[in-house]
């Protein structure tokens, strides 16, 4: 399912159309007020206290006018209606990514997964080869993180981006990894995509973590990789499926994808490999195929000069161990999961068997 563009219409053209509603129901305020005053006995007639400010709101919005020119009480007024979700606050302190593996994979590898990725795929074959030409990128890839993401944009988040980011800017849980800053930075960029897509801000809506449209890019990711692969003068990743596309090939071009390079190997790990080699946070290439078949860590068929490093992954058996190349780390960088960019590489070979005559 493609969700409909979202409507153009800018926060100033909000905050200009509140406004006009507020003058043309001045009477029946007069008219209010009236009555509360000869009711005056009635504590019904009392106003509910505005809410509380955001913490660090107010430091948010001069930060916003004085690095991009936005105009702070427009901000300020905007992020008064921000509201703080406690689902959100939930969400981030428990993500699929800390499931071991086995528990991760079969969320994303599923026959109904794969079966709707192929039809997926036949449905925009044209545009998804166009992008993979103009961008170097193998085809199976823009589609499985389509996939993986949204499900080919049948989920793409019912949160409103405007109170994820707040929530997770304003207020993020002790999960022992404060990352209120990141999301600070992405509720900046937020306001910022605003004025340059004149998007609605107080209206889009995108996962718990504030990722939009059908390649759930943050609004970072938005700014710096999306294009207009339509031409249209938009870059629309809900309803213009040439920019959908091209937006994701692009973001993994952009990384230094390799074309027709491998992603994975599994490996076969000796009794004395040396697990220093295994690596943890950080999936760049280190080591050749043949430094890690010394280290205990050894595949058939790779080219012993590629670089590569060593990734565990989490079964019911126990640990399986697999050389990741240049293209797994390019995949980590839409989610720096390892899980993710397994499920990605995955899901990318059933499609890509689903596609064979």
């Amino acid at each position: 399912m493609i969700h409909n563009s979202i409507p153009r219409v800018t926060l100033l053209q909000k905050l200009g159309a509140s406004k006009a509603r507020s003058s043309a129901l001045r009477p029946l305020a007069v008219r209010l007020t009236c009555l509360c005053l000869i009711a005056s006995l009635s504590s019904s007639c009392f106003a509910e206290p505005p809410p509380r400010p955001h913490p660090g709101v107010e430091a948010f919005a001069a930060k916003a006018a004085a690095e991009h020119g936005l105009d702070e009480q427009a901000v300020l007024e905007l992020l008064q209606q921000a509201e703080f979700k406690q689902s959100i606050v939930d969400a981030i302190s428990r993500p699929a990514e800390g499931k071991a593996w086995y528990d991760y994979r079969p969320i994303f590898l599923n026959q109904k997964r794969i079966d709707d990725g192929v039809v997926f795929w036949n449905e925009n074959k044209e545009r998804i080869a166009k992008a993979a030409e103009r961008y170097q990128v193998d085809p199976q890839f823009i589609v499985a993180i389509i996939g993986v993401e949204t499900s080919y944009g049948r989920i793409t988040g019912n949160f409103r981006v405007l109170d994820a980011l707040a929530t997770l800017s304003f207020y993020y849980p002790d999960t022992g990894n404060d990352r209120s800053a990141f999301f600070s930075s992405e509720l900046m960029n937020f306001l910022v995509l605003g004025q340059e897509e004149n998007l609605p801000l107080d209206e889009v809506t995108g996962s718990y973590a504030g990722a939009m449209g059908l390649g759930q890019f943050m609004p970072s990711s938005y700014r710096a990789y999306a294009v207009d692969l339509d031409g249209d003068g938009r870059r629309d990743l809900w309803g213009s499926l040439d920019d959908i596309i091209g937006s994701v090939a692009n973001y993994l071009h952009v990384h230094d994808w390799d074309y027709a390079e491998p992603v994975v190997m599994k490996a076969t790990k000796s009794a004395n490999a040396d697990m220093s080699l295994v690596a943890e946070k950080d999936y760049k290439v280190k080591h050749s195929v043949a430094d890690l078949a010394k280290g205990g860590f050894s595949v058939s068929g790779a080219d012993p000069e590629a670089m590569a490093t060593v990734t565990g992954l989490e079964e019911k058996s126990g640990e399986d161990y697999w050389l990741t190349f240049k293209n797994f780390y390019v995949i980590t960088r839409y989610n720096r999961s390892p899980l993710y960019a397994m499920a990605v590489y995955e899901l990318s070979e059933e499609l890509l068997t689903g596609m064979q005559p």
